[in-house]
């Protein structure tokens, strides 16, 4: 039938404008919801240059979900002088459309995250006003495309100030409360900036970088395996059998993407005897954990973290039954990588159970949380205090991993090993994986931000209002405009 009976014209008019008046409607209300709230008024923060150049109060760096919700609360708190940057092309932020190779979000969809609290902004808002009032009603989870729709969205009706094709390379501190921000890429407005604060908003890699065994980078050519966080020409791949080294959610996102795109075999290497069954988030999502994380006792934080690591995340029961499916899915339990080697064109591999040929592999082991691995940090680096300098766990739970990751405000700022480094980083704020373990998952999951992002967004008010202080109470001591003028008689004569 060639694809069905055409639509008329009348009826494909009159859909467009539904859609249309759906979110017209819906970005009035935004509009409205604002005005109620006050957002949009006035600066605060006295105006600043700098050998004769802007000084941007703060400077977002990564203009994914947590950057996007960071701008909105700080321009809810009247900080307007701020620019947000991203080294994608517009509309490619963060990972949805690009690495994420899941069907849906592994989230809950009533979870809110950076909509801060204002109903017009949330998906919901936006999906309903998209695709009608029952939509939400049929959601199960939340298609990732769909996400990255309402993100694109979410950036236009708010006008954040967003600049794209812009890698930060560089912070040099330059004493005084001030950074010069070294950039590169064809949409950077300008080689250096200068900005008061820095808010390191880059993600689940953001906090060091993605793990390749050295066993595969050592014994393999790079054109037969791939990090899952890279871009894979899955079409090459056609007929082809894939190894997947991992057990947590990404690999079987990648196992069941890959044979959707028409591999012939898939195999799935996990080192654990059983699957993960048990997704720590969803008790920390109801028990009040993720907001309370910073509150804990060191001791609790560590072990909190460590309980977590092990647990691992598992698959979605959809992500599994879908890569299940297919009659070229094969799961190896207790398989760790004793070795790996090219061979005839392809890579065998060596398990406890056997050796096992594939044409390609993809390495699905997560990442490594260290700011010593960020080039941009190499200046200011040797002054972060880690956890390793700071708390001593138990013998059965110590982590150098967990030791690797910085010890971190409540506000999701550095702290300095000595003296030297207190003015340098002072003003850096990192929302991103390496803030794991001194504060939780706010700043690395979709169930966090709506707790992380108002704390961070508070320490960054409180850190410019005291900048600032001296000139903001000078103000208000030399405050004389009269609001009382109604005289009495008395007064008058």
């Amino acid at each position: 039938m060639g694809g069905g009976m055409p639509v008329p014209a009348v009826k494909r008019i009159r859909t467009v404008a539904v859609v249309v008046t759906g979110l017209e409607a819906l970005e009035e209300r935004v509009k409205r919801d604002l005005e109620f709230l006050e957002y949009g008024g006035p600066g605060w923060m006295p105006y600043r240059e700098h050998e004769g150049e802007r000084v941007f109060d703060a400077v977002i760096v990564g203009g994914g979900q947590c950057g996007l919700g960071i701008a909105f609360g700080l321009l809810r708190e009247r900080i307007t002088n701020i620019l947000v940057i991203d080294e994608n092309p517009e509309g490619l932020e963060g990972p949805w459309i690009t690495y994420a190779r899941m069907v849906t979000l592994r989230t809950p969809k009533h979870l809110t995250s950076i909509d801060l609290g204002v109903p017009s902004l949330t998906f919901r808002a936006w999906l309903e006003a998209h695709a009608g009032p029952g939509a939400w009603e049929k959601l199960d989870k939340i298609p990732r495309a769909d996400w990255m729709a309402y993100l694109r969205w979410f950036r236009r009706v708010l006008n954040l100030p967003v600049v794209n094709e812009t890698r930060l390379t560089l912070i040099e501190p330059l004493g005084g409360g001030l950074h010069r921000l070294h950039l590169e890429g064809p949409g950077a407005p300008a080689r250096t900036l200068t900005a008061r604060k820095v808010v390191l908003a880059t993600g689940i890699q953001g906090g060091g970088e993605w793990h390749v065994p050295a066993m595969i980078r050592e014994s393999l050519p790079k054109r037969l395996y791939a990090h899952s966080s890279e871009a894979i020409d899955f079409a090459a791949l056609r007929g082809r059998r894939i190894g997947i080294l991992g057990g947590g959610a990404s690999a079987f996102d990648n196992a069941q993407h890959a044979l959707a795109e028409g591999a012939a075999e898939v195999h799935v290497f996990v080192r654990r005897e059983r699957l993960p069954r048990v997704n720590p988030i969803r008790q920390m999502e109801r028990s009040g954990m993720i907001g309370r994380h910073a509150a804990l006792p060191d001791a609790d934080k560590y072990a909190v973290m460590k309980h977590f690591f092990r647990h691992n995340q598992p698959p979605t029961n959809d992500t599994f039954a879908r890569a299940a499916a297919y009659p070229g899915f094969r799961l190896h339990l207790g398989a760790p990588l004793a070795g790996v080697r090219e061979e005839d064109g392809g890579v065998a591999i060596d398990t406890p159970g056997g050796r096992f040929h594939v044409d390609y592999l993809i390495v699905c082991t997560g990442l490594v949380s260290d700011p010593a691995l960020r080039p941009e940090l190499r200046l200011v680096e040797p002054h972060i205090l880690r956890w390793g300098d700071v708390y001593r766990a138990p013998a059965d739970i110590a982590d150098p991993m967990l030791d690797r990751h910085p010890y971190m405000t409540p506000g999701f700022s550095f702290m300095s090993r000595d003296e030297e480094g207190r003015e340098k980083l002072r003003g850096i704020f990192s929302f991103n994986y390496g803030a794991l373990v001194s504060n939780g998952i706010t700043a690395s999951a979709l169930s966090g931000m709506k707790y992380g992002i108002p704390r961070i967004v508070s320490a960054i008010a409180d850190e410019l209002f005291l900048d600032e202080r001296e000139a903001i109470l000078g103000r208000y001591y030399a405050y004389e405009e009269p609001e009382f003028t109604c005289l009495s008689e008395h007064e008058r004569s």
